[in-house]
């Protein structure tokens, strides 16, 4: 919804990197965990400097992944906060 909006725009702008293009950087679709950490996982390995890779590259997958695990934690946060007003 429109609350959400603004927090996920702030965590870009912390990050600097939007959450569609940390999206298209993974190689995911939609926030799943585990896709993630190993879409992350192969995309640091391959671009290690000590094998031929870029480090450049290495670093946008990192902010990546920063962005997606900062989006992660806001809708954690906003479930909680339903769950939390649903009680009351």
């Amino acid at each position: 919804g429109l609350s959400e909006r603004p927090k996920s725009a702030a965590a870009s702008r912390i990050i600097g990197i939007s959450l569609q293009e940390a999206q298209q950087i993974l190689n995911v679709s939609n926030l799943n965990p585990e896709e993630i950490q190993k879409n992350y996982d192969h995309l640091f390995k391959v671009n290690d400097k000590s094998v031929g890779g870029s480090f450049y590259l290495q670093s946008k997958v990192v902010r990546a992944k920063e962005r997606l695990d900062e989006e992660l934690r806001i809708q954690a946060k906003d479930e909680k906060e339903k769950e939390w007003k649903a009680e009351t």
